[in-house]
């Protein structure tokens, strides 16, 4: 069993990663329909951008969003003018860079799902009167809809697991954002702690574990349903 602590670090996890799916879902549908659908000068370049903190280490990720986000970076100075808020040592910041961490996985996912959905069926309702929109929440979207719950399923995963670009952010805060990774780094240096990192260790496999294979169940019937199409 958890002590209220341990619990404590699970339930901060599960906020920072679900507030970091929510935040990026329309950014990564975004820039997924962009590279999927559409043909414009340097989309090899934002495609390049937008996986990039899949190839860089963790750590130049998370420091350059200190530097954006810090009290002289270009959001960060804005943040604190405008509204007096901090994204520093707080859980939000945790949140900010497990998204920008997970953001590519869910791109390549929302992207391979867009680019499966046949075209002569958006055509071919186009030519029976239906508008943009009406074909795109009637057609694309019914379609693309295991591979953008994939992407979030991936997207999560890859958001609870975040370490390096968080400790550089906002560094290791406990109650704010130690998440679980961190946390069990912590647990690490301290003698004794070998029973803590037991316990948050396997928490983190069983979670990760289903967000996984939940995302090949849903890549299985998504592959399917196109199947049968």
């Amino acid at each position: 069993m958890l002590s209220p602590e341990q619990w404590g670090i699970v339930r901060l996890t599960l906020l920072v990663g679900g507030t970091a799916m929510l935040v990026t879902l329309p950014i990564a549908f975004a820039l997924a329909w962009l590279l999927a659908r559409c043909r414009f000068p340097g989309r090899m370049l934002l495609d390049g951008i937008v996986h990039l903190p899949l190839v860089v280490p963790p750590v130049v990720t998370g420091w350059v969003l200190l530097l954006t986000f810090g009290p002289q970076g270009p959001v960060g100075h804005w943040l604190a003018d405008w509204f007096g808020v901090s994204v520093l040592f707080r859980w939000t910041g945790a949140a900010i860079a497990a998204a920008v961490m997970a953001l590519p996985l869910m791109v390549r996912a929302i992207r391979l799902s867009l680019e499966a959905v046949d075209p002569r069926l958006e055509q071919a309702a186009r030519t029976l009167g239906a508008g943009r929109v009406r074909v795109f929440a009637t057609i694309t979207l019914p379609l693309c809809a295991p591979g953008i719950l994939a992407g979030l399923v991936l997207g999560f995963a890859r958001s609870i697991g975040e370490f390096g670009a968080t400790i550089t952010f906002v560094s290791n805060v406990p109650g704010e954002t130690a998440t679980l990774p961190l946390a069990i780094y912590s647990a690490l240096q301290r003698p004794g702690g070998e029973d803590m990192v037991w316990r948050l260790a396997a928490v983190s496999v069983v979670l990760s574990l289903i967000a996984l294979v939940a995302s090949e169940w849903l890549a299985r019937r998504m592959g399917r349903g196109l199947h049968v199409l």
